[in-house]
């Protein structure tokens, strides 16, 4: 097995993940002086703030076309060229339709990127390995981040048009990945099962595992043959990978993860921090997010992911409950309520930051892992879009502690699901996976 290979093409192709975080992340920095700029009504902030995730559903939706299509690398290129011209247009738009269309642009390579690069690092990853490798596209995620937050700090004190210096200094990594990309392979199980690439397969599969080539080429096509559905997602036979994917992608968003990266120095404000203040306490959110995500790819082949999901789902419930209180009894002191949000940071990191990915790329066969990938995602993104869109109208009518009290309540809901319902999907192969999660 050559694991530097794979270990550096899984790297490359997971920094498609930290312009993912840093896309995600940059705005929060952004939306009070964005909203100044323009003096943008309630609902005009909340489209600027949500128009990126409406386009990363976009993204999502058609995120298995060109994956299928045009391939694994050549998607990855496509996503590249996105984050380019979105952060380039976005730092110089001098009109706010402008501004938004290019954050909408940004928003489709987040959404392509979700399911193709996951996907790209499951289907060359060894099964004793896949955990972590397709954990790294987590880990950069978090990385950009925890990178989108420090910036901000520091672009945030350079003068009054400091926010389009947040949102620009993108184009750099960017531009990395772009050319980062010629140096990898394509995916050998696209070839087989895509392109009927048999050759080209084989010399990619065989850079991989020397020693076990001949026996992965012959499972994938054993699998091709096996294969019920014709590449259809929505048949009886995919029920239960479809509906584990659902439940998973709801669950990740009724967290209220979305809402707390994106509004995090407005919460800090609501507890009574300062701008700065508030500015660096999101820098704290993101060191955490970072450390607990490391740890978390670093246990997830060893303990499998629903340890790690029934240990993050208690410490999830535990944390919103008491942000819930603090709020309710009036007790917002910045120390309390940061405490608190990094707790849910850091449990949130150890388990569903760290384990979706990875999990809805390994349960759908073959055929339809592209699609299948792309209908969690897309639930994922829908569900952030709602939820940050809602955020402010809902802390607005109910308080913090009415909405945190909301995401704690579906946590529990998460606990049941993760008890009853999820399966362990360590140590398998992917040709296995199918078949052995409809045994369950």
């Amino acid at each position: 097995m050559n694991k530097n290979k794979v270990l550096a093409w899984s790297f490359v192709v997971a920094l498609g993940g930290f312009l993912f975080g840093f896309d995600t992340a940059v705005i929060s920095g952004a939306e009070k002086a964005v909203q100044e700029h323009w003096h943008l009504s309630e609902f005009q902030h909340g489209l600027t703030m949500a128009i990126a995730l409406i386009g990363t559903v976009v993204g999502a939706a058609l995120g298995a076309l060109p994956s299928d299509k045009l391939g694994r690398k050549n998607t990855l290129f496509v996503v590249a060229a996105l984050y380019f011209i979105s952060a380039i247009g976005s730092a110089l738009a001098n009109d706010w339709t402008i501004f938004i269309l290019f954050r909408f642009l940004g928003g489709i390579g987040v959404g392509v990127s979700s399911v193709t690069a996951p996907i790209y690092i499951s289907e060359i990853s060894p099964a004793a390995s896949r955990g972590k490798l397709v954990g790294l596209f987590q880990f950069n995620v978090v990385l950009g981040i925890l990178i989108a937050y420090l910036s901000n700090y520091f672009i945030g004190q350079v003068g009054e048009e400091s926010w389009r210096w947040m949102l620009g200094v993108q184009c750099f990594p960017s531009l990395l990945f772009f050319v980062l990309i010629f140096f990898i392979p394509e995916s050998p199980r696209w070839l087989l099962l895509h392109k009927n690439n048999l050759p080209e397969a084989t010399t990619i599969m065989q850079r991989i595992n020397s020693e076990g080539y001949e026996l992965e080429i012959e499972k994938i096509q054993a699998s091709k043959d096996a294969m019920a559905g014709e590449g259809k997602l929505f048949i009886r036979e995919n029920a239960r990978p479809i509906l584990l994917a659902l439940c998973f992608a709801l669950f990740n968003q009724l967290s209220g993860i979305n809402a707390i990266i994106y509004y995090a120095p407005r919460v800090f404000e609501m507890a009574g921090l300062g701008s700065q203040s508030s500015l660096l306490s999101t820098v704290g959110i993101g060191v955490i997010n970072f450390i607990f995500t490391l740890v978390a790819i670093n246990f997830i082949d060893k303990v499998g992911r629903k340890k790690l999901m029934l240990v993050g789902s208690i410490g999830l419930i535990v944390s919103l409950a008491l942000v819930s209180q603090a709020f309710y009894t009036g007790q917002t002191t910045g120390f309390a309520i940061t405490i608190y949000l990094m707790s849910f940071i850091a449990f949130f990191a150890f388990s569903q930051g760290a384990v979706i990915w990875v999990f809805i790329s390994e349960i759908f066969p073959n055929d339809v892992r592209a699609k299948g990938q792309t209908f969690g995602s897309l639930t994922h993104w829908v569900m952030a879009a709602i939820i940050t869109f809602c955020f402010p109208a809902l802390t607005e009518m109910l308080g913090g502690g009415g909405t945190f009290l909301i995401f704690a309540l579906f946590m529990v809901l998460q606990l049941v699901y993760v008890l009853k319902f999820m399966p362990e999907t360590k140590g398998r192969s992917l040709e296995d996976m199918g078949r052995t999660i409809n045994l369950h």
